[in-house]
């Protein structure tokens, strides 16, 4: 009798998911730039770096309510402050609701004159900072989360200064790389954002922050790189179109 043959067809594998060259060769790139900044970085590569190895966070620290009697009047107007999303189209990810509002200072580099003329100390005591990238004040409404992500590039460093920070405060929080701290008024909290991370506010206040982007510090030729990469960084089109945003709004509130 003839023996019948067995069906030794193997099912089709899963085609693994590909990126677009152009993405795929961007993420190859970052990945080794991040190698290598970790290998130059003067600080430590923890998710919380701790602030007194910066010279400006005490600084910031003894004027901190020079800086929250600025913001103060900023959110007398608090109604024509842009959600975050409005600036940075890209924060669509994380944030699509009006309850994360940004007043920016700078960003990446670029001066928001208007806003700055309103906050002159606050803008002065920025100004002072070696590397400082971004600033402007965090405005996040009661019950806010901000879902886990991860900042694009660890060449930078964020810190938060806190200006208003509502009761009870250990529920306005921030956890970074799995360890969770939270804000305190006249305090400097510093954190590497490319470990993932996500924000609260489970309480019945409106939480501030002065929010700061600034250079990580590096050894040569680590310092030279992170130049470049973040001159780069600047004249991208998610940064021009950012620039772009801000300025439609500042012609709305000339209007």
């Amino acid at each position: 009798m003839e023996k019948t043959q067995e069906n030794t067809t193997l099912p089709t594998p899963k085609r693994k998911r590909k990126h677009r060259p152009s993405v795929a060769a961007g993420l190859w790139v970052i990945k080794r730039l991040e190698k290598a900044i970790r290998h130059y970085s003067k600080v430590e590569t923890t998710p919380f770096i701790d602030p007194r190895k910066f010279s400006w966070a005490p600084i910031l620290e003894n004027n901190w309510q020079t800086i929250r009697d600025e913001l103060e009047q900023v959110l007398q107007e608090k109604a024509r402050i842009p959600n975050f999303q409005d600036i940075s189209k890209d924060q669509k990810n994380i944030t699509q609701d009006d309850r994360w509002k940004t007043f920016f200072l700078y960003g990446y580099g670029y001066k928001m004159d208007g806003n700055c003329a309103r906050c002159p100390e606050t803008t002065r005591l920025v100004e002072s900072i070696p590397g400082m990238f971004t600033a402007f004040f965090s405005i996040l409404e009661p019950g806010k989360h901000i879902p886990l992500h991860r900042g694009p590039y660890n060449g930078l460093l964020r810190a938060h200064l806190g200006l208003i920070v509502p009761e009870p405060k250990e529920q306005c929080r921030i956890e970074v790389g799995g360890e969770v701290q939270h804000w305190e008024e006249g305090r400097c909290l510093v954190f590497d954002d490319t470990y993932k991370h996500q924000v609260w506010n489970d309480t019945e206040g409106v939480r501030v922050v002065l929010f700061l982007d600034i250079h990580r510090p590096l050894t040569w030729p680590g310092a030279l790189l992170n130049r470049f990469v973040l001159r780069l960084i600047r004249w991208s089109p998610f940064i021009q179109d950012a620039r772009k945003n801000h300025r439609a709004w500042e012609r709305g509130l000339e209007g």
